[in-house]
């Protein structure tokens, strides 16, 4: 499985390890979660869901269903971050990818140079040659990374996703297709 050591936090694929910093992670970050990551949430509120939400995201990447990678910091391992690579469809060779990071941590481009990296890493994979993007258009910050990262804004998809206890949003889908 691919790590990634870069200068200030490192990307790792979920392991068995995880479960208590996720745990951690989650709780620490419920308010920013609790919109966009309901599900992630939800399953990592203590450290018994924690561990069969990592013992399932594992068992999902060395399928290849579904890859989850944590952004740590080096020195004590604190997950920082999380990126997705979901909703693989390999009928039309694409995937979504979806990302948070740490209040604490945001607005140092750590995001950002996580989603070029899974991006990359993902577009290597010999069945997913598109990658998508689902944003809210007032999360000014992720439509940000989107764009550094050379996804291109195709259209806004009508009551797309749904918060919990809130109506239909639409969404934003940026595209990031890999020239084969």
């Amino acid at each position: 499985m691919n790590s990634f050591q870069l200068q200030n936090f490192e990307i790792n694929p979920i392991s068995e390890r995880d479960g208590w910093r996720l745990c951690d992670f989650c709780c620490a970050n419920e308010n920013h979660l609790s919109r966009f990551f309901p599900s992630t949430l939800a399953s990592n509120l203590n450290p018994t869901l924690s561990k069969l939400f990592v013992e399932k995201k594992v068992s999902e990447f060395i399928k290849h269903k579904e890859y989850l990678f944590t952004l740590k910091e080096p020195q004590n391992r604190k997950i920082i971050g999380l990126v997705y690579v979901k909703a693989i469809d390999l009928a039309k060779n694409e995937a979504e990818l979806a990302y948070c990071i740490d209040y604490n941590q945001a607005n140092k481009g750590y995001t950002t140079i996580a989603v070029e990296t899974i991006s990359k890493w993902a577009l290597q994979l010999s069945n997913i040659y598109t990658l998508q993007i689902l944003v809210h258009k007032t999360n000014i910050g992720s439509i940000r990374v989107a764009e550094k990262c050379g996804y291109l804004w195709k259209e806004t998809l009508k009551k797309s996703f749904i918060p919990p206890n809130e109506e239909p949003l639409d969404m934003e889908l940026y595209v990031l297709e890999n020239e084969r």
